[in-house]
């Protein structure tokens, strides 16, 4: 080859236009604030209801994230005091109107965070 002919492969092509030249946009500039942080609209929360039953049930709380088996504590339901009442209507005034409120299975459950604290649900009979 000569100094007189062009190299065979020709010139080199040109760059290739960055991104913020190619989408027509301008690199942001320090610091960067989204746009959508700007606005003040409605916040949207989801919340995971946990499956509860009966007993304690093992699960990672939606509040704390910590692996737990939840604390349950029973109290009289619906279905205790319906029956009382009906007892009542019957004729057990002196305190055996009351023994529905003492059976487990007229007892609705509400089940706890060990570690924080929080509502998780109730078992409802």
């Amino acid at each position: 080859m000569g100094k007189d002919m062009p190299p065979p492969y020709g010139a080199p092509p040109a760059a290739p236009p960055s991104y913020a030249q190619a989408v027509g946009g301008v690199p942001p500039t320090a610091p960067y604030i989204p746009h959508y942080s700007l606005m003040k609209g409605p916040e949207i929360l989801t919340t995971i209801v946990p499956v509860v039953g009966p007993n304690s049930t093992h699960m990672v709380c939606p509040h704390c994230h910590a692996e737990i088996d939840t604390l349950t504590k029973p109290k009289p339901g619906n279905r205790a005091y319906v029956a009382s009442a009906i007892l009542c209507i019957i004729g057990c005034f002196l305190g055996c109107c009351l023994i529905p409120c003492c059976m487990d299975s007229c007892m609705d459950v509400n089940h706890t965070c060990p570690h924080c604290d929080s509502y998780l649900g109730t078992y409802k009979r």
